[in-house]
């Protein structure tokens, strides 16, 4: 057989396996990209939650010698905030049909540490690293689990970096429960700033997909106009 016929028979074959692929996997890359849109639209909710990550992690460092009860506050009213905006971002993708279910998740466990640091204003040191080792070890793997689901081109690697940074600073704090008040702040400081250089990083990649996203949107109905 000639070496054109063999390279034509080749990519045809080829060809047709790559469609079959692509109608076998057409409802899951529907739903991741829905999924994946409903991001890019709501990029800002991710770049407020790295700017509040990272006045928190200002905040912490700027006060070393902060007392414990002025740590657990400081602590409540960024865990509220955070978790309010990934609760907001959720229910909007909701409102689209869309589902991110480990946004919603991660937001509610930052609001209900926050109610418990209010709640619980005179928590005990150890308590206060429990709860704190918690809510990073939780939300860092609800992070690494959505990573799975994002498209390398939104932003992937910085979404996974955020989870694992969040996964280390639980590990080290249920490891070493017994810090001492300085290093725990700077722990505290340094995983918020990390987070929160994430996070922006994230959000840039979101939302220059989202400028994409809104010129197709313009294109296709141009085209309907016309």
């Amino acid at each position: 057989m000639p070496a054109r016929a063999v390279s034509a028979n080749w990519l045809l074959k080829s060809r047709t396996r790559t469609e079959n692929t692509m109608i076998i996997a057409s409802p899951d890359s529907r739903k991741f990209e829905s999924m994946n849109d409903m991001l890019a639209r709501n990029w800002w909710a991710v770049a407020l939650q790295g700017v509040v990550a990272i006045l928190f992690g200002i905040a912490v460092f700027a006060m070393p010698f902060i007392t414990m009860l002025s740590f657990v506050m400081v602590f409540a009213v960024f865990s509220f905030i955070d978790g309010i905006f990934g609760i907001v971002a959720s229910i909007r993708g909701a409102r689209r049909g869309e589902r991110w279910i480990w946004l919603l998740l991660s937001g509610i466990l930052g609001v209900a540490a926050s109610a418990v640091a209010i709640l619980w204003p005179g928590i005990t040191i150890l308590a206060f690293v429990i709860l704190l080792a918690s809510r990073a070890m939780v939300s860092g793997t609800f992070m690494l689990i959505s990573a799975y689901r994002l498209k390398i081109d939104h932003g992937r690697v910085w979404l996974v970096v955020g989870g694992i940074a969040s996964v280390v600073f639980g590990v080290l704090l249920i490891f070493w429960p017994f810090v001492g008040a300085l290093v725990l702040t700077f722990w505290t400081g340094a995983h918020a700033v990390v987070l929160g250089a994430t996070l922006l990083a994230l959000a840039y990649k979101l939302r220059s997909q989202s400028v994409g996203l809104q010129g197709d949107l313009a294109h296709s109905t141009t085209g309907i106009t016309e």
